[in-house]
């Protein structure tokens, strides 16, 4: 079965709180393809490992039927509470067994989840959903991100890689899958008519406040509480106050563009 690393509540209400929404170029990028590939509407949306709902409530806005399914109950629960709209449902399911019937979805998505699956299991299950014709969009954020603000924006992005890199040391080895750009995942989708695009460049507004909970929202960074609370704490708020002071502001709360770089694994059924 699918990797669990965010489970716990106290961590879907950090995931839920600082991760963010698919960027515009990575909209754009989807509905494009689904344009291209589909000649009859987008019924039913199946969401898969949805987390806390950021991509989920993107596909709402153009789809007529939205369902997101999670292994975990606290990203469902976070996902319910938060503002959405009558064409979307979530799911407690796991990513390989999903509870819909044999050709009955359109679109499969998975944003950033799809390197936890067991993806011999779930590459089957989602041929086994899928119309003829029907098609799945799986992608990811990479870890070649950087910040821009006025004229510090290496020397920032300097001092978040160097967060990161001491947060990294406790990643999962399913991240290969993330630093290899879903090479494996793309190989594993078992339709013949498939692509990955692997330079879709973002600009996520964040706040220093914002990028700091992203960094603490990243499933390493979990591992690193538990194996060491202090050190973590502490490695967060030294991040937080280098940023301020080589920005040579003193609110967290200054905008600052997160400079993200995402993969798409594209395939139609």
């Amino acid at each position: 079965m699918a990797t669990q690393m965010f489970e716990g509540k106290g961590h879907a209400a950090v995931y839920q709180k600082y991760r963010f929404a698919p960027g515009k170029e990575l909209q754009q990028t989807i509905l494009t393809y689904l344009k291209e590939k589909r000649t009859s509407p987008v019924e039913l949306v199946v969401d898969v490992g949805c987390g806390s709902g950021q991509g989920t409530r993107f596909l709402a806005e153009h789809f007529k039927k939205v369902v997101g399914t999670d292994i975990s109950e606290a990203q469902i629960q976070e996902a319910k509470d938060s503002a959405t709209t009558p064409n979307v449902s979530y799911l407690v399911s796991p990513a390989e067994v999903l509870p819909l019937e044999d050709n009955s979805v359109d679109l499969i998505t998975s944003f950033t989840a799809a390197h936890w699956f067991d993806l011999e299991k779930f590459m089957r299950e989602a041929n086994r959903v899928l119309k003829p014709g029907g098609c799945v969009v799986l992608c990811t954020y990479t870890l070649d991100m950087s910040l821009r603000y006025g004229n510090c924006s290496e020397k920032l992005t300097k001092v978040f890689r160097e967060s990161w890199d001491q947060i990294f040391k406790y990643s999962h080895s399913r991240v290969k899958h993330v630093l290899e750009d879903y090479k494996e995942i793309f190989e594993a989708l078992p339709f013949p008519d498939k692509k990955r695009i692997t330079d879709i460049f973002d600009k996520i507004p964040m706040t220093v406040a914002g990028v700091v909970g992203y960094l603490e929202s990243v499933s390493p960074y979990q591992v690193y509480m538990k194996n060491d609370p202090e050190a973590a704490k502490s490695l967060l708020q030294e991040a937080e106050k280098r940023m301020l002071e080589t920005m040579g502001v003193s609110s967290r709360d200054t905008p600052v563009e997160l400079w993200v770089r995402h993969v798409c694994v594209l395939g139609c059924k």
